[in-house]
Formats: structure tokens, C-alpha cells, sequence
């Protein structure tokens, strides 16, 4: 049986949990028969309307927080794009027969995400299993007789549970509130400390930074463009720091800052990697980090690089012909207990021509060879390599990077020759 001979909307109504679709406002675009069930509310009452204008906060309750928990929790969904499972939450659902009556309920919910074809979140999947029975049969159970007391207990461990599992939500809630501080940190350190558009002077360039998606995952990639005493001459760099977070961005920023000034007086690329090999002997936390380096030499049309672990630099030639800059590649910097002067090649260009340097997160995939990445960005750059660098750049992400967003930090150098 293939997709087209599937009836979803007859499955969505069949599933035996209850289950129905938000809008991005929060308002019922559906739901299925079951969640109509738990709930007591026909369809007419819940289609097209807000969420929380069919299931009211107890106001009356100050125990009863479930109202805004929920709310919290599918804005979470919506921000980060993410599935969350809830804790125990008790919500109060008002008698439809009688208002102003409220029903002591407990519910598990589910909140997941539905990507549309951009990546972003177009509905939300909100799945709920009430066990407000579970817990009253709990509560009545030894309640008579000789279980009296057995009954008490039971009672007070499930208010226990309750408890715990509130506190555990919020828990939850300020750990997520500092990863998120500590990304913004992450980020503004990042963006200050690489290099402005200014600093390219007169040549055609672009540069794109893209953190990888995910409160936890601001990495170390970052890229430097230095002008080079004597000739018309460009040194342009990217790199690469394992690790994750403030302290990656930290070592970022260490090892530009020593390239950016390596580059402008060491006698080739090699030279400057050596240098930079050594510093990062002594840096915490730049252990097997990558980087390469090119000099441009305007002047004579030449491009001599070095690299140290990194993805080779893309030279897209005016007649359209791709060259991978790999004749001068080596380990990561800090990779040899004992230093060893590293290689480098040279190559020319004709007028025209356009240079890409860029870091792992543009071309690497899950179960996909890295060879596939780097023949998807040799394509683009080619087709639209005739653009100039800002929309050459905007191309390139759009094509390369996923619909919801990198799960690596993407760093992207584009130079017209």
C-alpha cells in the first residue's frame, strides 16, 4: 500500500490516544474523537476557538496551575521547534452543564512540533492522557476498614508525587532559562570578536554566520580577513573549535586573534599555521581544533594556502571549473606532540574567478559521506557563481544548510577574484 491509498484523516480520528492540532495562535485547527471523549466537549465547541478560552484557568484554585504550565510549554515548542513531554499537571476543566463548577482533573500531556516545508512550526501536536481516575483509585484504595490508614498514606504519596513532579517541571524551566543566557552570551561574544565588513577593504567579499539550532549548541567556527603588508595582497581564514558554549567561543576568539596578527607578518600561510599550532599547545580547550589560511595576491592572480584538518577551500574558476585546494593539508593544529613545519601549494586564477571557505556545518550530514556535501556546495557555487558575493552567499545557505536549521555552526567566505 503506498502514501496516497492512506486515509490520514481517518487515522488521525482512530488514534486511541486523545489528540488535537493547535495553531501557531494557539487556537483548534482539530481533533480527534477520543480527545472529544476525555475532554466533554463536542466539536463545534472547540474548532476555531483559542485554547484557552474553551479550557479556562480555575481562578478560584490557586493550586491549580496547569492552565499556565501548558501555556509555557507550547510556546517552548513553538520557539525552539522541539517536542516536550510535560509533567504531571493538574488542570480543572469547567462543567459545560453547570459554570463556576470545576472538576479536579490530572493530565500527562505531549506538545510536538509540525514543520512546514520552510522548517518553521505551522501546528502543534498536543497529546493528552488523563489519569485522574489512576489517582482517585489510588486514594481510595485500603481507604475503609483496617486499609484506613494504608488509604492516608497512599494519599499523601500521591500528593508527594504531585508536588515533585511540579517542582521538577520548574527545575526544568530555569535550567532552560540559563542555557538560554548562556546562548545569548555565547552569541555576542562570537559576533564580537569576528571581524566586521569593514575590514575587507576594497574587495568583493561576503561573510555569513549561522549558530547551529538548539539552546545548547553555540560552537566555535569562526573566519578572519586580514590585509597583508606589501602588494595588494588578502589573507582569509576559517576555523573550527571543538566543543560547545562559552568556553568554545572563548577559544575561538583566542586562536583568530593570534592568526589574524600571525598572518600579517609571517612569509606564507605554512608559516602562519605553525605559529598558530604552537599557541595552541598552550591553550586550554583548542585541542584538535581546525583551521586553514589563504593569502590572495591580486597582483599576480595567486592563491597559497595551508591546512590544518580543515575542509578544503573551493576555487570556482569564470569558466565554471571547480578546484578543491587540498594539495596542503595536515593534521589539526596541536595534533603532533612535537611540532613539524606544515605544507603548503600555490594555485592561479584568471579575472572572474570566485573563492569559498567555509566550516564543517555547511557541508557534513548525518549518514552522509562528506563527499556528497562538498559535490552539493562545488554545484551551487558553480551555478550561481556568476552573482555577486552577498546574494552568492545567500544562495549557497539556502540550498546547502536544512529547512529547520544546522545542527552544527555553519562559518561561510566568499571572495570574487
Amino acid at each position: 500500500m503506498n502514501d496516497t491509498a492512506i486515509d490520514y484523516a481517518a487515522v488521525f480520528q482512530a488514534l486511541p490516544g486523545a489528540v488535537a492540532l493547535l495553531t501557531p495562535e494557539l487556537v483548534y485547527a482539530d481533533a480527534n474523537r477520543e480527545f472529544l471523549r476525555v475532554s466533554g466537549r463536542k466539536r463545534e465547541q472547540l474548532i476555531g476557538r483559542h485554547l484557552f478560552e474553551v479550557f479556562p484557568d480555575n481562578s478560584g484554585d490557586g493550586a491549580a496551575n496547569g492552565m499556565r504550565n501548558l501555556e509555557a510549554s507550547l510556546h517552548r515548542v513553538l520557539d525552539t521547534g522541539e517536542r516536550e513531554s510535560m509533567a504531571l499537571q493538574r488542570y480543572d476543566v469547567e462543567s459545560v452543564e453547570r459554570p463556576g463548577e470545576w472538576d479536579e482533573r490530572y493530565w500527562s500531556p505531549v506538545n510536538a512540533p509540525v514543520h512546514g516545508p520552510d522548517g518553521s512550526v505551522v501546528l502543534l501536536v498536543h497529546r493528552v492522557e488523563e489519569v485522574t481516575e489512576l489517582i482517585r483509585a489510588r486514594g481510595r484504595r485500603g481507604a475503609g476498614g483496617n486499609g484506613a490508614r494504608h488509604g492516608i498514606r497512599s494519599r499523601v504519596l500521591e500528593a508527594e508525587l504531585y508536588t515533585r513532579a511540579r517542582e521538577l517541571q520548574e527545575l526544568n524551566e530555569r535550567l532552560r532559562l540559563a542555557h538560554a543566557r548562556e546562548r545569548e552570551v555565547a552569541l555576542a561574544l562570537q559576533e564580537a570578536m569576528l571581524p566586521a565588513g569593514r575590514q575587507v577593504g576594497h574587495h568583493r567579499a561576503a561573510v555569513r554566520y549561522r549558530p547551529a539550532v538548539g539552546a545548547l549548541n553555540v560552537c566555535g567556527d569562526w573566519y578572519d580577513l586580514v590585509d597583508l603588508v606589501g602588494g595588494n595582497r588578502l589573507g582569509v581564514s576559517v576555523g573550527d573549535v571543538v566543543g560547545h558554549g562559552l568556553e568554545a567561543a572563548g577559544v575561538m576568539g583566542q586562536l583568530r586573534s593570534a592568526l589574524s596578527a600571525t598572518s600579517r607578518v609571517a612569509a606564507g600561510p605554512a608559516e602562519a599555521l605553525n605559529v598558530l599550532g604552537r599557541y595552541a599547545h598552550v591553550v586550554d580547550g583548542a585541542e584538535s581544533a581546525t583551521a586553514v589560511t589563504t593569502f590572495i595576491d591580486f597582483d599576480h592572480r595567486t592563491i597559497t594556502y595551508s591546512s590544518a584538518g580543515h575542509p578544503p577551500p573551493v576555487l570556482v574558476h569564470a569558466d565554471g571549473r571547480v578546484e578543491f585546494l587540498d594539495r596542503a593539508t595536515d593534521p589539526p593544529l596541536d595534533a603532533r606532540p612535537t611540532p613539524v613545519r606544515r605544507p603548503q601549494a600555490r594555485t592561479s586564477y584568471d579575472s572572474g574567478a570566485t573563492l569559498a571557505l567555509y566550516t564543517d556545518g555547511l557541508v557534513e550530514r548525518r549518514h552522509e559521506d562528506i563527499d556528497t556535501g562538498l559535490a552539493r556546495l562545488a554545484d551551487a557555487l558553480a551555478r550561481h557563481r556568476k552573482a555577486d558575493p552577498e546574494p552568492l552567499a545567500d544562495a549557497v545557505l539556502l540550498e546547502l544548510l536544512p529547512p529547520g536549521g544546522a545542527t552544527d555552526d555553519t562559518a561561510l567566505v566568499i571572495v570574487r577574484l
